[in-house]
């Protein structure tokens, strides 16, 4: 036959392998949470960089084209 004080031991060691449970899976998730946000920042700033190369090849080649010369018009000569 089981005793109060039996019974509170076993409920005591109960809740507490169970509060120990949940901060252990706490952690876990904390960790894994953590390892998504460093993966998701990594890949914004890989993406900034490939845009912003982008763009400046872009405005490169615009900045190239516009001071390029222009060739010279031909003008007709008026008939006389």
């Amino acid at each position: 036959m089981t005793t109060r004080a039996s019974e509170a031991r076993a409920t005591e060691t109960k809740a507490r392998a169970e509060a120990s449970f949940k901060k252990e899976e706490r952690a876990k998730e904390g960790a894994k949470a953590m390892l998504e946000y460093q993966a998701n920042g990594r890949m914004v700033r890989e993406q900034m960089a490939r845009l912003k190369a982008l763009r400046l090849a872009k405005e490169a080649a615009e900045a190239a084209a516009s001071a390029a010369p222009q060739p010279e018009k031909k003008t007709r000569r008026a008939k006389r």
